[in-house]
């Protein structure tokens, strides 16, 4: 039996993180990778508990299925809208409003063919020290955006205030790598 002490336990590292500290990228959307305020690192969860009975006693026993909160970013809304206006064209092409063309259209200009995968992006949240030294790398696998806020203009602002808005997205998992 291994003997520990107090001692043994102490932490090597007592840097704590920093919600300023971050970097994230999607391969879809660069115009606005340097515009995100802020991002979320998901939680999960499992879901299909068992339970298993007993003669005496019904007991809970872990679940098998993992279930992947949204991600959420919020960015900086460029003057001409562009960073807007891709993640607008992403959803429009995802969801065809106008006509069934439209899904066909999107999928074909990303060089699809008929795979409608192409239409999902993979991005990277890159967490830094703050010496800005990438410490974690973790990695969305096909995102989609599944809401975008909608944008507020109103000539009383009187502040030089930026216009912000806000993505939700799913994706199929995300992987947490120490760099």
């Amino acid at each position: 039996m291994a003997i520990t002490t107090a001692l043994d336990r102490n932490p090597d590292n007592f840097d704590l993180a920093r919600p300023t500290q971050f970097r994230f990228d999607i391969l879809k959307i660069p115009n606005t990778q340097y515009t995100i305020t802020e991002c979320n690192l998901p939680g999960i969860a499992f879901s299909g508990d068992a339970i298993m009975n007993s003669r005496y006693k019904s007991m809970p026993f872990m679940g098998d299925t993992l279930d992947f909160s949204p991600l959420e970013i919020n960015f900086n809304v460029q003057e001409n809208l562009k960073n807007y206006r891709e993640i607008h064209d992403w959803m429009t092409g995802i969801g065809f409003p106008e006509n069934p063309n439209q899904f066909a259209d999107a999928v074909a200009e990303e060089g699809g063919g008929s795979n409608p995968n192409v239409l999902t992006s993979d991005a990277t949240l890159t967490i830094v020290s703050n010496k800005n030294n990438p410490l974690i790398s973790v990695k969305f696998r096909n995102i989609y955006p599944t809401s975008l806020s909608g944008l507020t203009f109103d000539t009383k602002d009187t502040d030089s205030t930026t216009l912000t808005a806000s993505v939700t997205f799913n994706y199929d998992l995300y992987e947490i790598e120490v760099l």
